[in-house]
């Protein structure tokens, strides 16, 4: 197939970013050939700007990306927002009830440009390290009203049902719930996805036109996979994504572009 049109989406963690958070040299080289070459390669996280930013400026991305799980279409060369969508209002009485159930929650309320931080645990602490990010420590007075793209919820993985179940009955209505990673919780906007953002930045950048790939690993990627035209799931996958799955690859450690441009240059 032409490179020319096409256009490949890519999660970060677990799909193009390795076991230590790297992209390999070979995955470097496969993408900057195949964007030489007419093809178009962006990526879609559930990072917000400040996390993305570090991985966009590696990828020298020449085009948009879809960040904060769908909620906004971001173009870091030129540093605006093409599109965003943002929670309900009613996020900040949500924050505030989990905070007085769940005395030790940690919770990120991701504003933009800005990351802020009413709850600290482990957890959280130990994301913004990894992250290089330095979220703002306050209360949930102080974050300013309106310009909530997404509200994560940090919490240990085996106590993370009986805070789904809390926040799916008493803390979601307007919003999408979903799972970013086994201790991550989010509320997106209602109705956004990464398919979402994605069929998004098919359209502010006049790109409807493509053949679209999508890959990914978590079930937050599942409805990306399915609906693109060709959707894959690295080996390391949840299930959930590689039953939405056209094509399973090695894992995010195997140099996944790499496989799948060449998959792609064969089609």
């Amino acid at each position: 197939m032409d490179f020319k049109n096409v256009i490949i989406m890519s999660d970060l963690d677990g799909t193009l970013l390795n076991d230590k958070k790297e992209i390999s040299k070979r995955d470097m080289d496969s993408i900057n050939r195949f964007c030489d070459n007419g093809g178009l390669f962006t990526i879609a996280t559930g990072r917000g700007y400040s996390m993305a930013k570090p991985v966009a400026e590696k990828l020298g991305l020449r085009m948009p990306a879809v960040i904060f799980n769908g909620a906004a279409v971001y173009d870091f060369k030129t540093e605006e927002f093409l599109w965003q969508s943002e929670v309900t209002k009613r996020a900040r009485e949500y924050v505030k009830n989990v905070i007085e159930h769940f005395p030790d929650i940690g919770i990120e309320v991701l504003h933009k440009h800005s990351v802020y931080v009413p709850a600290l645990n482990e957890i959280e602490q130990e994301h913004m390290d990894m992250e290089n990010v330095k979220g703002a420590l306050c209360s949930l007075d102080d974050i300013p009203e309106g310009g909530w793209l997404k509200v994560l919820f940090a919490y240990p993985a085996e106590k993370m049902n009986e805070l789904r179940q809390y926040v799916d009955k008493y803390c979601s209505e307007g919003t999408n719930p979903v799972l970013s990673a086994p201790i991550f919780y989010e509320l997106l906007p209602k109705g956004v996805s990464k398919a979402y953002g994605y069929k998004k930045l098919l359209e502010v950048t006049d790109n409807t036109h493509r053949f679209t790939v999508a890959a990914g690993d978590y079930p937050n990627d599942a409805e990306m996979v399915a609906t693109a035209d060709l959707g894959i799931a690295v080996s390391n996958a949840h299930d959930e994504v590689k039953k939405a799955a056209k094509l399973i690859i090695g894992s995010n450690n195997e140099d996944p572009m790499t496989h799948i441009i060449e998959y792609i240059e064969r089609l």
